[in-house]
């Protein structure tokens, strides 16, 4: 109505006044819901209708008032669902009974829930069950005396269950998958139900790698940055393993330092299981930048390129490199453990023993019992016995006169005279001889003089780098690792 009003106060006063006229007849009595259609008739008729804004003046007049439409009230009666607690366990429904009722009520109505989780050492069958949210005596009776539950799921630690439970908490399916061995397959246990109860079955299939990009900031340690960054330890351990030559883990690391890794996630069924090969790498230590890519010059033995998606192998001759062609393979391992926390350094240190200051010739290394020892270098055992205060002892010969001793060992797994590669496992780390607790001592010597075993690492030749022949190859696979370096800085925390 304003609208009209307003294109009324436009018309000229002859016109105005016929209008004004036409409206006071067909607004009274029963006629005055009709007024403004006649209304915006007349205007039209008086050859304003054409225009846009009178058109759209009398569509909206023709809407029915809201205030006068007849108000209906509709009552109907709601059935609910029944109600199914999550506490009971009844006798579940045989295989291959739909899984919509078809009663008018609702009764019965089925569905499938899916959780997962990771197995534990301590897991019981009810244990195991209660965590997954299955309530199912039948299953777990029939877990207690399966073989191959107890010899593959019950007590075993880190395995990635899958279960599929029915509306009532009960079993239907549960599936466990594992990578026990670096062949580039996986096992997987299924426990289901059958129309006689449970069955299980072992089966074996091939992983499938993905590739993960990560990065972070170092604010105390690498490990705490790792964790911050989602980056699972196995891949720390290699971000240490690799760039160990150049930076000392333990005690190089510098508030602000970043990384960034480029690494193969395994995955069995579309699972991750876990974390593969690193595949480059970039540390920023102390404003310096340092680089790695993994590396596999083309032979006889693997004359085609890795298949995407497949776990990458060490066949032929495989590395790190620098992103300019060099090893980073030294003669010299960093350590003979895996990346670990080093309770006592090259220096002169107050005995725990003896209960006096004198030189300690070696590094000390936290290990608990019975971890591998691995020797740094190829060499042969010049030594495998037990030596005064240090215990168990083995000691290797290397070539141009290096020694190296690793004492305080539990076992001793290599014999005199027996040749050994770089990184075999020598012994177990223990706390015989001389040690106030589990630990492993290592010493190394040129010509019998101690020498720092730290900086021995740094000082030793690297393995020869990239031939001629295979530096195209190289190159591409370089450059990959730069640009997928770059984007994964981009993920780093700040």
């Amino acid at each position: 109505m304003s609208a009209l009003r307003s294109l009324l106060q436009r018309l000229p006063r002859s016109l105005r006044a016929r209008v004004r006229l036409t409206w006071r007849l067909w607004t009274r009595g029963s006629q005055r819901r009709w007024a403004p259609l006649v209304l915006g008739v007349t205007l039209a008729t008086l050859g304003l209708g054409a225009g846009a804004y009178a058109v759209a003046a009398v569509v909206v007049s023709l809407a029915p008032d809201p205030a006068r439409l007849p108000v209906q009230q509709v009552t109907a009666e709601v059935q609910a669902l029944p109600f199914v607690s999550p506490f009971t366990a009844p006798t579940p429904a045989p295989l291959g009974m739909s899984t919509v009722s078809t009663s008018p009520r609702g009764e019965g109505f089925r569905f499938s829930v899916y959780r997962s989780e990771l197995s534990r050492a301590q897991d019981t069958a009810e244990g195991l069950l209660h965590r997954l949210g299955i309530h199912d005596t039948q299953a777990a009776a029939f877990l207690k005396r399966d073989m191959l539950t107890h010899r593959h799921l019950l007590g075993r630690t880190g395995r990635l269950l899958s279960v599929e439970a029915s509306e009532r908490n009960t079993l239907l399916k549960l599936t466990a998958r594992w990578s026990p061995s670096d062949d580039g397959s996986f096992e997987r246990l299924i426990i289901e139900r059958t129309v006689d109860g449970f069955s299980s079955r072992l089966e074996k299939a091939m992983l499938t790698a993905s590739l993960r990009m990560a990065s972070g900031v170092i604010d105390s340690s690498l490990f705490a940055s790792t964790d911050q960054a989602g980056i699972p330890d196995a891949v720390a351990v290699q971000l240490a393993e690799i760039f160990s030559a150049d930076i000392d883990f333990h005690s190089d690391l510098r508030e602000g330092d970043r990384y960034a890794v480029v690494y193969e996630m395994l995955e069995g069924d579309g699972e991750p299981l876990r974390a593969g090969r690193v595949l480059s790498a970039e540390f920023i230590n102390a404003g310096k930048a340092y680089q790695a890519v993994w590396f596999t010059e083309p032979n006889a033995d693997q004359p085609e390129p890795l298949i995407p998606g497949q776990p990458t192998q060490t066949t032929g001759r495989s590395g790190y490199y620098a992103l300019d062609g060099q090893s980073l393979k030294r003669a010299y391992l960093a350590s003979p453990l895996a990346f670990s926390r080093v309770t006592s350094g090259f220096r002169m240190r107050f005995h725990p023993i003896l209960k006096t200051w004198r030189a300690h010739l070696g590094v000390d290394y936290a290990a608990p019992i019975g971890t591998p020892v691995r020797a740094v270098g190829d060499g042969v055992v010049e030594f495998a016995g037990e030596q005064g205060g240090y215990g168990k002892v083995v000691i290797l010969r290397h070539r141009n006169g290096h020694q190296t001793l690793y004492a305080h060992l539990s076992r001793i797994l290599v014999r005199h005279g027996q040749r050994i590669a770089q990184g075999q496992t020598l012994a177990a780390s223990g706390a015989t001889g001389w040690a106030t607790g589990p630990h492993l001592h290592y010493e190394f010597r040129i010509n019998g003089r101690h020498q720092n075993p730290l900086l021995i690492v740094r000082r030793s030749e690297a393995a020869p780098p990239v031939s001629a022949a295979n530096r195209p190859a190289f190159d591409q696979v370089a450059l990959q690792a730069r640009q997928q370096l770059g984007a994964a800085q981009l993920l780093a925390s700040r």
